[in-house]
């Protein structure tokens, strides 16, 4: 992919925006690729509870990067969708009814029994509610996501004492939880990133003073919220300026090398990429299957109490295997094939 792809045209119209889909942007599927692998890491984590202190701190890091990577690339696909001039009322109502479809099946899915905090919940209200959002102008988006980032502790801070949402029926409180009372996945942080995601979108994957911004917020913000953390005495909670702070550095750090490697002159790092984009074509599949392998391990032994190897090998490169095994072989994940089918948007099996 040369650094032109993705560049806007003189009247600000990404010249992406089209009405006819093109072939897949890379960029994209590589960035949905590191985040369904941090996830993989993250879940696989029981199976090695015994390791280093320097791994475990790693591990840390790669589970807190998996969501907010997800919510940016959810932005840039709805953005693509917006793009691609299928009708306002028509795009958005199958994107809502794709969130509903996430939703359900999130709550399907945190019935199984593993030990796995399901996501995508949170990630089928962010199109409902995010999807309108991208009506707005690019600039009136940065203002929005920046409003909800400065209301997103407060909120938290008074719907956490709302302790009467407990005594609702199973519904409301996953719903409550998806949107602001989870203990690891909330609406309103994800939002901001989903945001971001649509303004990354319409600028396009280029090398510019954008992309170098990020680069140097990235560190910034990375030791910034490690070092208040550390040494500044505060009791952070997930969700809070602090967090959120953190992933801000996590999130630009991972943009900025993904979009780096693809707009490079030589193609030999792409390659290197490969098993990302693979997994990021298929990362909802990919996602229902290592929950499901994880809930069968843990109805038949529990939580490991010390360290299962092969549980590891399974959940990580085994998932990474079988990704790039079906895109090479077959195509189109089942799931995204049912879930385009079911909203409306169905896929071809053969994924170009």
């Amino acid at each position: 992919m040369s650094a032109e792809i993705g560049a806007e045209r003189a009247s600000g119209e990404p010249r992406y925006a089209t009405a006819t889909p093109g072939p897949r942007l890379p960029i994209p599927d590589v960035l949905r690729g590191v985040a369904i692998l941090a996830m993989l890491i993250a879940h696989a984590a029981p199976f090695v509870p015994d390791i280093p202190t320097v791994l475990l701190y790693v591990q840390s890091n790669i589970n807190d990067l998996a969501s907010p990577l997800f919510a940016l690339v959810m932005g840039i696909s709805a953005q693509l969708v917006w793009n691609r001039r299928a009708g306002i009322a028509r795009t958005w109502l199958q994107q809502s009814w794709r969130g509903v479809l996430l939703i359900a099946l999130g709550i399907w899915m945190a019935s199984w029994g593993s030990w796995v905090m399901i996501v995508l919940q949170s990630l089928g209200m962010l199109l409902i509610i995010g999807v309108p959002l991208l009506l707005l102008s690019t600039r009136t988006l940065v203002i929005v996501a920046a409003a909800i980032v400065l209301l997103s502790q407060p909120l938290l801070t008074l719907v956490r004492g709302a302790l009467w949402v407990y005594t609702q029926p199973h519904l409301v409180i996953e719903l409550a939880n998806a949107f602001a009372l989870g203990p690891s996945y909330r609406l309103i942080n994800l939002l901001p990133f989903f945001l971001l995601g649509a303004v990354l979108l319409r600028h396009g994957f280029t090398r510019g003073p954008l992309l170098w911004t990020m680069t140097a917020v990235a560190p910034l913000a990375y030791v910034a919220s490690f070092a208040i953390d550390r040494f500044g005495g505060v009791d952070v909670q997930s969700g809070d300026y602090l967090d959120t702070l953190h992933d801000v550095g996590l999130v630009f750090a991972a943009y900025v090398v993904v979009v780096l490697v693809f707009t490079a002159r030589g193609r030999v790092m792409h390659r290197a990429f490969e098993p990302f984009r693979a997994g990021g074509q298929v990362a909802l599949s990919l996602y229902v299957l290592h929950v499901g392998i994880i809930a069968l391990w843990a109805r038949a032994s529990g939580i490991p109490q010390e360290n299962e190897p092969l549980g590891w090998l399974v959940i990580v490169p085994g998932m990474v295997l079988v990704s790039w095994a079906w895109v090479r072989f077959v195509g189109t994940g089942p799931i995204e094939w049912a879930l385009g089918w079911l909203a409306g948007r169905p896929k071809r099996s053969r994924a170009a």
